[in-house]
């Protein structure tokens, strides 16, 4: 009775298994290993809400998606935070508000440490708008 190492680490039942969890929708070149290629970071200026379709696809393919809501309406830009919500729920992901309008989408394979804090000690807090950098 010898042992069939083959067998062993075979992964092909894991793979064909319906507990197998295919990680999105991401295809062989943009899986490398180790943080390769296939990771990127977007940045979004969505102009009408019929964009999060388009965001919630960076999400779904492993990007990180920085998403500036300041170039659409109040009301638009909760429909698209609900969306977006909706979204990196379903896939395991997170969605933090990082500035004024301006929100942090991050897929299960991104983790994000650190806090941003919000405006409840204005005396502390500098507005620093005028900054602006040209390349």
């Amino acid at each position: 009775m010898g042992l069939n190492l083959k067998k062993i680490f075979s992964t092909e039942e894991i793979i064909d298994s319906p507990l197998y969890e295919e990680y999105y929708n991401v295809n062989e070149e943009e899986s490398t290993i180790n943080g390769g290629e296939g990771k990127k970071l977007m940045l979004l200026e969505p102009r009408a809400y019929s964009e999060s379709q388009q965001i919630a696809d960076y999400l779904k393919n492993r990007s990180t998606v920085v998403v500036n809501l300041k170039r659409v309406t109040t009301d638009q830009a909760k429909r698209i935070v609900d969306f977006l919500s909706g979204t990196v729920y379903a896939i395991g992901g997170d969605l933090q508000k990082i500035g004024g309008g301006i929100f942090l989408c991050t897929p299960k394979n991104i983790k994000v440490d650190g806090k941003i804090t919000g405006d409840e000690d204005k005396a502390k807090i500098h507005d620093n708008s005028d900054i602006d950098i040209e390349w």
